[in-house]
């Protein structure tokens, strides 16, 4: 292989092996998007398509919420959810931001959600040409003796340029001088400081002053530049100047040094004497301000601290002092200083949430994003290293990002709101410097309703003992549901289920609000009618879907006493409860005269009757049984004794207030011949009546007799295809004493009442037609007027129920 080969075959692998280091830089760039943009560009100027270089879809970009979520200086700019375009929000200013910095780069951190992702983005703000150079002073006077010999230089003011890069100061040119040049020298820096050197000797006689021009210039396209006019006076001989040890002094300097702390004694020497070789100290007067705040410098070259040394804020000042002598003219000599600050542990962590949402929904998965956490520290090396951990026994962790000091707040674990409402996250952040410095933020992470719990009643079924003859429209119970859910979803709504069938048709009469579950009856019940029924209540919230239970209501009408004692015997032929008895006087002691009957509807203590006398003739001959109105002789009639005895009775309930009624009867005591000759008148009378009446009253007893076997036969049907009660039973009892009872028996549960008062006695029938006020009764006894029964109307006292309309 000749040369030419083997140099081809070289250049071949140096070309791939350039390739391959493209590929690789390449891959590395792609990791993070970095713009471009010169500074003081309009608002609303475009730095770059986001969307198009996240390749993100621009029609997702408003749903998933593209936006920058933190950064530094992040309102500089803003991205447009429409079509994913970067652009400046206001003008921006690079030496406001990156002053004395040669990259200027601005961090941004952009956020999608649904799913979730975070991308980076940096910006370098590129410098323009928009400050000229410029010096602190219009002008400056240099004193210079004649005696000075030709080379001697003088530091002059440096201008100083805002702007970076090639757009700060390049070069310096002096006007036109026969005794003066230009040159430059190091600072310990990058820039070079202008000296002006002398050429030739100085003669005083001849020219007193000269005045020069400085110019500094940059290197913008086009260049600006800035002058300063050096004012030379020349004076008379001192020949010597003081002298530094050396012409720079680097010294360090912890941060936070106390006030008056020494940074460093400076020694100049001048071989003079008396006033000539007097030195004093001085700063530099092109010095920044930075410096005169911090630092202070006393005559005899002690330099203290004076300010708050913040290596945060500035860790390097530059400065320089100047020795001048006492001679006249005084002379002078410069040297640098560069104060270099070591850090501190003295900022902690600062810690930067930004939340997704300001509530979390109970039912959101493990793994949910709840708040982005960004932590920050203004150390450096280890002291700004920092260790993030969140509190306890909550259900959330920190998940760490790619980047350092990023992290997401995301659930660990079900939550359940019903359990607990919210959430004080509290996030710790530590750094790693001697002493660790921590600080704290509480994140109040609120967990929303879900509609995932039904509305409760405290117990099911319920009882309500109502008593009868309720207003109707009233309120008479009243219903309450619980819902451990929280506002519409715990908003609950009562309404009664109306169903078919014979056992529900009392619920029609019963009406709920539906806001807080009162129920009115829209009729007024009666015992007598109806003892027990049930309903059912339905709670319903308001979620989406919403969720019901439903509460059984058993209701037991209870008693009252609103029904007057009706006499059932005596009863006269007019209606009123009066009868007339005859005995012969010749009875003894003991014998029945008659017997009071009497029925109440209601039951127990309000059915039960007591007979006294209220009205007597002769105390000495009647007594009253107060249980069953026997009404007996208590001992044999005299011959002094009158022949008509009056007696009224008194008939009433035992009610809580007491009803009663009054029945007289009146005792005629006749011989014994008497008595049956008047039998016989009243037979002879009979017997000519019955045989015009005889054909009409077998008529009657016919029809009488055929009504009550059909209504025994309708009564018995009924009694065995009624339904018996899951709750109550309805037991009747027969009293045989004269008062007509029954019972009725209410079971709830392990409960159990019993309730007892009169009923209608046998043989007593209700008249058709009569509304079941009407009650007659077959009489068993011959009347002198020849009448075989009596029909007695009795009113009783009903609560009057109006029409109500069924909702």
């Amino acid at each position: 292989m000749d040369a030419g080969e083997q140099r081809r075959g070289w250049e071949c692998w140096w070309i791939s092996l350039c390739f391959f280091l493209l590929l690789c830089l390449g891959q590395q760039v792609s990791a993070q998007i970095r713009y471009t943009v010169p500074e003081e560009v309009k608002e609303g100027s475009i730095v770059g398509n986001l969307a198009k270089d996240l390749s993100l879809d621009v029609s997702t970009l408003v749903d998933r919420r593209f936006r920058i979520v933190s950064g530094s200086n992040d309102a500089l700019f803003q991205v447009n959810q429409n079509n994913g375009i970067l652009y400046v929000e206001k003008q921006i200013d690079r030496e406001a931001l990156c002053e004395g910095t040669d990259a200027c780069l601005i961090s941004l951190k952009t956020v999608v959600e649904n799913p979730l992702e975070i991308h980076y983005v940096e910006v370098e703000i590129i410098d323009i040409n928009d400050h000229a150079p410029n010096f602190a002073y219009k002008d400056v006077l240099l004193e210079i003796a004649e005696s000075t010999l030709p080379g001697e230089d003088f530091q002059l003011h440096e201008a100083q340029d805002p702007d970076s890069g090639v757009n700060s100061v390049r070069f310096y040119k002096l006007s036109h001088t026969d005794y003066f040049e230009l040159e430059f020298r190091e600072n310990g820096g990058e820039k070079k400081v202008p000296v002006l050197k002398l050429r030739k000797l100085l003669d005083r006689e001849r020219q007193v002053t000269h005045s020069l021009t400085l110019t500094a210039v940059d290197g913008g396209n086009p260049p600006r530049s800035g002058s300063i006019v050096i004012n030379v006076t020349v004076l008379d001989d001192n020949d010597n100047r003081p002298k530094f040890s050396q012409e720079l002094y680097s010294v360090t300097l912890q941060e936070n040094a106390p006030v008056g702390t020494l940074v460093i004694k400076l020694n100049a020497t001048d071989l003079d004497e008396g006033q000539n070789g007097e030195i004093v100290y001085s700063f530099a007067k092109n010095i920044e301000k930075l410096v005169y705040d911090t630092f202070d410098l006393d005559n005899t070259g002690e330099v203290r601290v004076k300010g708050n040394l913040d290596f945060e804020k500035n860790n390097v000042y530059r400065f320089g002092v100047m020795a001048s002598d006492k001679g006249q003219p005084p002379k002078t000599s410069n040297c640098r200083i560069i104060v270099k600050v070591i850090d501190e542990n003295d900022n902690g962590p600062e810690i930067d949430v930004t939340s997704l949402s300001d509530v979390v929904p109970e039912d959101s998965k493990p793994g949910t994003v709840i708040s982005l956490v960004s932590i920050t520290d203004k150390d450096s090396g280890v002291n700004g290293k920092v260790i993030c951990k969140i509190s306890d026994h909550v259900p959330f962790e920190l998940k760490p990002s790619f980047k350092e000091n990023m992290y997401s707040l995301v659930t660990n674990a079900k939550l359940d709101r019903e359990l607990v409402s919210r959430y004080d996250v509290t996030i710790t952040a530590t750094d790693l410097g001697q002493p660790p410095l921590s600080s704290i933020k509480t994140l109040k992470v609120q967990i929303s309703d879900v509609n995932d719990n039904v509305p409760e009643f405290p117990h099911n079924p319920l009882e309500l003992y109502l008593m009868e003859n309720n207003p109707p429209g009233g309120s008479i119970y009243s219903v309450s549901a619980f819902d451990k859910d929280m506002n519409e979803n715990a908003a609950i709504t009562y309404q009664i289920i109306r169903e078919d069938g014979a056992k529900s048709h009392m619920s029609s009469f019963l009406s709920v609000n539906s806001d807080n579950g009162h129920i009115h009856a829209l009729k007024s019940f009666d015992f007598e009618t109806v003892k027990t029924f049930q309903f059912h209540v339905l709670a319903s919230d308001s979620g989406s879907p919403s969720l019901s239970s439903n509460v059984t209501v058993n209701v037991f009408i209870l008693d009252q006493n609103d029904n007057v004692p009706v006499i059932l015997y005596p009863v006269s032929a007019n209606g009123s409860a009066e009868g007339v008895e005859e005995i012969p006087r010749n009875v003894n002691a003991g014998h029945l005269v008659t017997k009071v009957r009497a029925y109440d509807a209601d039951i127990g203590y309000n059915g039960w009757l007591l007979f006294s006398l209220q009205e007597v003739s002769e105390h000495s001959l009647f007594a009253l049984d107060r249980y069953t109105g026997q009404i007996r002789t208590l001992r044999s009639f005299t011959e002094t004794d009158e022949a008509q005895h009056k007696l009224l009775i008194l008939v009433k309930d035992n009610g809580n207030v007491s009803l009663s009624a009054t029945a007289t009867v009146i005792v005629k005591v006749v011989e014994p011949k008497e008595a049956f000759a008047a039998s016989d008148v009243k037979n002879a009378v009979k017997d000519e009546e019955e045989n015009d009446v005889t054909f009409y009253l077998i008529i009657t007893l016919g029809s009488v007799s055929v009504l009550f076997v059909i209504s025994i036969i309708v009564l018995i049907v009924m009694q065995c295809s009624k339904s018996t009660d899951y709750s109550s039973k309805y037991l009747q009892d027969t009293n045989y004493d004269g008062t007509l009872c029954h019972s009725i028996q209410y079971r709830s549960g392990d409960k159990r009442y019993m309730l007892v008062g009169p009923r209608m006695s046998i043989g007593s029938t209700i008249a058709p037609g009569s509304n079941r006020n009407t009650l007659v009764i077959p009489d068993r006894r011959r009347r002198d007027s020849g009448e075989v029964r009596l029909a007695i109307n009795f009113q009783f006292r009903k609560a009057s129920i109006r029409p109500a309309p069924i909702f």
